[in-house]
């Protein structure tokens, strides 16, 4: 059976803590997509196509990665392309109420798609796109904290 697992997120921008993540659930399924949510609700720094390119960028070399946007509710998105896991990180203690309700209300929504967790490597356990969008709107260095494609679009988006 060939599993396919979706990592949604709003990824404005993707960071070195999403990539690790990324990277170490890749070899568990056949196929993990990198579901980039449109979220009208909020206003990201970057657009959706610039988004994913640029989550694109980051993941570039893993061969059963893929980058798709979508803008409707998280498990029709799972079910449009036949997925069958949703992994969602946990950087913290504090997280963990917010996602395990997610996680449930998905369950009701489509019962046949699971959530399964990970923690970030440890040396990524703080990093959170906001932070890093207000590092570098103060023109921070966050080097350590994006790919290098990422740096460079966030240095071209506040000078």
């Amino acid at each position: 059976m060939s599993v396919t697992a979706v990592y949604p997120g709003t990824f404005d921008p993707i960071t070195s803590g999403h990539t690790d993540l990324i990277k170490r659930a890749s070899p568990f399924y056949d196929k993990l997509i990198i579901a980039v949510a449109e979220n009208q609700n909020k206003q990201p720094l970057f657009n959706l196509e610039e988004r994913i390119a640029l989550a694109q960028q980051a993941c570039l070399g893993l061969d059963n990665v893929e980058v798709r946007g979508f803008d409707c509710l998280l498990v029709e998105f799972v079910q449009q392309v036949h997925g069958q896991v949703i992994l969602r990180g946990l950087r913290a203690v504090s997280d963990f109420e917010y996602e395990f309700q997610l996680a449930s209300m998905n369950r009701k929504l489509a019962s046949q798609v699971e959530t399964m967790f990970m923690t970030p490597a440890e040396q990524y356990s703080f990093i959170s796109s906001s932070l890093v969008r207000e590092i570098a709107r103060l023109h921070g260095d966050v080097t350590d904290f994006v790919p290098d494609c990422v740096n460079q679009a966030l240095q071209a988006k506040f000078n």
